[in-house]
C-alpha cells in the first residue's frame, strides 16, 4: 500500500517543528558540544530527505518555491558521509 504523499508532508513539517525545538536558542558553539543535539538534528534531515523523495513530481513542479532538490541532496550528502560528519555544513542547513 503506498502512501498518500500529504503524510510526508506532514513528516517535513513535524521534523522541521523537532529542529526548531532541538535547537532552540542555541548557537553554533553549544551545537557543536551537544553530541545529542547533533545527532537528532541529523536524523531530521535525514526525515526531511526522506520525505522529500516521496513527493510526487506533480506536487513539486506545483511548488517551485520549495528547495525540493536540495531537501533531498543534502540528506544524501549527510547519509553518505561515512568517515564523519560536517556539523558547520548541517548548522548552515538549519
Amino acid at each position: 500500500m503506498t502512501r498518500e504523499y500529504k503524510l510526508f508532508i506532514k513528516d517535513i513539517i513535524e521534523a522541521i517543528k523537532d529542529l526548531e525545538l532541538f535547537i532552540g536558542e542555541m548557537d553554533y558553539e553549544e551545537f557543536l558540544k551537544d553530541k545529542k543535539t547533533q545527532k537528532a538534528v541529523v536524523w531530521q534531515i535525514h526525515i526531511i530527505g526522506e520525505a522529500t523523495k516521496n513527493i510526487p513530481a506533480s506536487i513539486r513542479e506545483k511548488y517551485k518555491e520549495v528547495p525540493w532538490k536540495y531537501m533531498a541532496r543534502i540528506r544524501d550528502k549527510i547519509a553518505h558521509f561515512y568517515f564523519g560528519i560536517d556539523y558547520e555544513i548541517v548548522w548552515n542547513v538549519i
